[in-house]
C-alpha cells in the first residue's frame, strides 16, 4: 500500500487495530485524541513523532515487513466465536457502545465466554478485598436480586466483595427459568491480565464457573499477558465504563473502590454505596461516598430507581412490586444504534504530536511519576498541577489515581498532597 495524497482516508481496519494495541509507546489516549481529529493513515503519519511514524507507515505500506506482523496475525487467529473467543475493535459492528464516552478506551478487547453479555445493561459491583461475612452476604445478594431483575453484574474477579458478587449473580442465573429471557443476564469479570490467566490463583474454580454458566471474562490485555499492579487501576475505568453506575459494598477511605467510585463519577455514571457503622473504618469510603452525594442503598430499589429512565417503560417494575418477580418476558438491552464516534475531519493537527505521559512504554518514564515532582505537604490544586506538569488533565487525573493506589499521594482539601 502506497501512502500518498491520493490514497482514500478512512478508519483503522481491525487487523489495523490490532496492531496498534501491540505497537509499544503509543497509548489509549494517543489513540483516542487521533481517531477523533486525523484521518488514517496520512494525518496519523504527520502527527505522531517520527519513532511512531515509521512503524506505522511500514506495517500500512509492507504490513509482511512489520515486526509485528506475525503478533497480529496470531491475534486475529485468537478470534474463533464458536470457541467462545472474541477480539474486538473499533472497527467491529459490535464494539461496546458505551466505550465510546470515555476519554482513553481500549484499543483492542479480547473477551472469553459469551460475548452477547455486553449488549445488555450492567451494573458494576466492587468493594474491600478484606470483606467482613456481611459484606459479602450483602454483595452476594444484591448481585443475586440484580440478575433477577434483568441486569447483567460486573466486577473485577478479585478477592472479596468482586468474588461474592461473581457468585451471587451466577447462582441467580441457574435459577432462571428459560423462556423468561432469551439472553439471560449473568456477570461479567474485567481482568488485569490475559483472559487465559488466572488471578488470583484461589479463584480457579470461580472462574471455570463462570464460563460454564454464560458469564464472560474481558481484558484488553493479550492473552497470556501476567497480572501487574499497573494494570488494575486501568482494569477498573473498563469495569465502570461498561456499566451504568457502580455500587460500593464496604470499602475504607484508601480502598481501590473509591478510585473506582470517582472514575464512574467522571465517566458520568451513578455511583452508590451501601452503608455502615460510622465507627468502623471498612465502612468509611463508603459514608464518604454518600457524603459526597452517592445514592444510599438499602436494597436493589435504591439503585433501579435511579435507573429507570434506561428501561422501556414497559418494562419498568413498580417499586412496590414482590421482589425476584419480573414483569417482561424481554431483558431491556442498551441501545445499540450508538456509534463510535469518527470525529471531526480535516481538522489540522500540530507537526508531532506530543505522546501523552501515560502513553509512553514503561521502560521510557522517568522513576519518579510526573505529579509527584510537583507535590508536597501542602495540597496542590488539581487545575494548578496541570498547569505547573504541562499534562493533559485526563492523564494526570489517572497518574494521581494510581499514585493513590500506591498510598503516595492523597486528595485532601484543597488538591492533591505527596504522603
Amino acid at each position: 500500500m502506497s501512502i500518498d495524497g491520493d490514497v482514500e482516508q478512512r478508519r483503522p481496519s481491525r487487523a489495523d487495530f490490532v496492531f496498534l494495541a501491540r505497537l509499544p509507546g503509543i497509548g489509549t489516549h494517543t489513540v483516542a485524541k487521533l481517531l477523533e481529529r486525523a484521518d488514517w493513515p496520512q494525518g496519523w503519519l504527520a502527527a505522531l513523532p517520527s519513532r511512531l511514524a515509521a512503524p506505522v507507515r511500514l506495517w500500512c505500506e509492507r504490513p509482511a515487513s512489520s515486526p509485528l506482523h506475525q503478533q497480529v496475525m496470531t491475534d486475529l487467529a485468537w478470534h474463533a466465536p464458536e470457541q467462545g473467543r472474541h477480539l474486538l475493535t473499533p472497527a467491529d459492528a459490535d464494539w461496546p457502545a458505551m466505550l465510546a464516552l470515555l476519554p482513553d478506551p481500549p484499543i483492542a478487547l479480547w473477551a472469553l465466554g459469551r460475548r452477547s453479555l455486553l449488549e445488555q445493561p450492567m451494573l458494576a459491583i466492587v468493594g474491600a478485598r478484606k470483606a467482613s461475612p456481611a459484606g459479602m452476604t450483602h454483595a452476594h445478594d444484591l448481585a443475586a436480586e440484580l440478575v433477577s431483575r434483568g441486569w447483567s453484574v460486573a466486577s473485577g474477579l478479585a478477592l472479596g466483595i468482586d468474588a461474592a458478587a461473581h457468585q451471587g449473580a451466577l447462582n441467580a442465573a441457574l435459577r432462571l427459568e428459560a423462556d423468561v429471557y432469551p439472553a439471560p443476564p449473568s456477570t461479567l469479570a474485567v481482568l488485569g491480565c490475559g483472559v487465559d490467566v488466572t488471578y488470583p490463583a484461589q479463584h480457579h474454580q470461580l472462574r471455570l464457573r463462570l464460563l460454564e454458566s454464560g458469564g464472560l471474562l474481558l481484558s484488553e490485555h493479550p492473552p497470556g499477558t501476567g497480572a501487574h499492579a499497573r494494570h488494575f487501576p486501568r482494569r477498573n475505568r473498563l469495569i465502570t465504563g461498561l456499566s451504568h453506575g457502580v455500587l460500593v459494598v464496604e470499602a475504607t477511605l484508601r480502598s481501590g473502590s473509591l478510585v473506582s467510585a470517582r472514575l464512574a463519577m467522571e465517566q458520568n455514571r451513578e455511583v452508590f454505596a451501601l452503608p455502615g457503622r460510622i465507627d468502623d473504618i471498612a465502612s468509611s469510603g463508603c459514608l464518604e461516598l454518600i457524603r459526597q452525594g452517592a445514592t444510599l442503598v438499602r436494597d436493589v430499589d435504591d439503585m433501579l430507581a435511579e435507573l429507570s429512565h434506561l428501561m422501556p417503560t414497559e418494562q419498568r417494575r413498580p417499586l412496590d412490586s414482590p421482589r425476584g418477580v419480573v414483569d417482561s418476558p424481554s431483558t431491556p438491552r442498551v441501545s445499540s444504534s450508538r456509534s463510535v464516534p469518527t470525529g471531526a475531519r480535516g481538522n489540522a493537527l500540530p507537526e508531532n504530536l506530543p505522546l501523552l505521559e501515560g502513553d509512553r512504554p514503561v521502560a521510557e518514564t522517568s522513576p519518579v511519576p510526573a505529579p509527584l515532582c510537583y507535590l508536597s505537604a501542602m495540597p496542590l490544586a488539581l487545575d494548578q498541577l496541570v498547569e505547573l506538569s504541562g499534562t493533559h488533565v485526563s492523564v494526570l487525573s489517572m497518574q494521581l489515581l494510581e499514585l493513590e493506589l500506591e498510598g503516595r499521594v492523597v486528595q485532601a482539601p484543597g488538591g492533591w498532597k505527596r504522603l
